[in-house]
């Protein structure tokens, strides 16, 4: 049991609640269960938990019903998970943002700490795009830089949002390359991309399978990938440590979280039902459609509770340097 969990048993046990949800616990589940995605529909969260849902629901024998519900960077829907019943029956479907990313980026507002959810299991991870429209006329990221480095505070940027991987990819580019572009936050990927296709915007960055099929129906164009390497979707985007930012290496990724007093037999049930998902052939050959990469934490290839929750134990740390390096900060 983790040392969250034991704080929660014995919280639990104090307020003599224990004993009723020990027996709770071995019955589980025994309804659908509620996973919220905390962004609007159309986003990389939004796809891949629907994705992951569908074949959690196969193999823990009760339906997992999707539930959108945006706002505040996600925070809005993570939170109402943390207040939620920690019954195992109400999931979120966190990501960089909102397990890691926001608790820097929104400092003493946030309104949910990392001790009131419990790690279920990571899903994927997930490579983000330098994105531009077709409008700016920008056929490389080293042409966007030098027109950024022109006319310093002129160019706008796109995200999904304050605080998420690309909002923090972006402004460790702009620290890397000492470039001053305005930040234009969406509330979802879907809004953000609308008005880049539209040249509302000039560029933007976002996770790769929300955009992949705006990139390849020519509707915007993908300057270079944050990744390592090149993803083998998009063969002609090059990274940007060979746009010249060495050892740049960044992917969003996303997961599962319950309220952090879940009954810890739920979360074993929870985790080993995601992990055989993760884990599996099926899933990274799915995932794969959309540049995504099955999560690896386990020498075997998948995810378990505890090894999700020292990696965003990690996440939290690297992130709130990155947020301090680039001033990320709701205000």
């Amino acid at each position: 049991m983790s040392v969250l969990n034991r704080r929660a048993a014995l919280g639990l046990a104090a307020a003599g609640l224990l004993p009723a949800m020990a027996r709770a616990a071995e019955s589980w589940p025994a309804r659908p269960l509620r996973m919220i995605i905390p962004f609007p529909p159309g986003g990389t969260t939004d796809l891949m938990g629907r994705l992951l849902a569908e074949r959690l629901a196969a193999r823990i024998g009760q339906s997992v019903v999707v539930e959108n519900r945006g706002g505040a960077g996600g925070n809005i829907g993570a939170d109402a998970v943390a207040k939620s019943a920690p019954d195992g029956y109400t999931l979120v479907m966190c990501s960089i943002g909102t397990a890691a990313i926001n608790y820097a980026a929104y400092g003493a507002s946030m309104p949910y700490r990392p001790q009131d959810l419990a790690a279920v299991g990571l899903a994927v991870r997930v490579p983000n795009l330098v994105l531009a429209s077709r409008e700016s006329g920008f056929a490389s990221f080293q042409a966007m830089v030098e027109a950024a480095r022109r006319a310093p505070g002129r160019l706008n940027y796109g995200t999904s949002g304050i605080g998420g991987s690309p909002h923090a990819c972006m402004e460790l580019v702009k620290v890397r390359t000492g470039i001053d572009v305005t930040h234009v936050p969406y509330r979802g990927s879907g809004p953000m991309l609308t008005e880049l296709v539209a040249g509302r915007i000039q560029t933007a960055m976002d996770n790769i399978p929300s955009a992949l099929n705006f990139v390849r129906e020519g509707q915007i164009r993908a300057l270079a990938v944050t990744s390592r390497a090149r993803v083998a979707l998009l063969p002609d985007v090059p990274t940007l440590i060979e746009c010249g930012l060495a050892d740049f290496d960044a992917t969003a990724w996303f997961g599962v979280q319950a309220p952090a007093a879940t009954p810890a037999p739920v979360i074993t049930k929870l985790g080993a039902a995601m992990n055989a998902v993760v884990g599996s052939a099926e899933w990274a050959e799915r995932i794969a459609a959309f540049a995504a990469q099955p999560p690896a934490l386990t020498p075997q290839g998948g995810s378990t509770p505890e090894a999700f929750a020292s990696f965003i134990a990690q996440e939290i740390t690297r992130w709130a340097d990155v947020a301090r390096a680039g001033n990320i900060s709701v205000q």
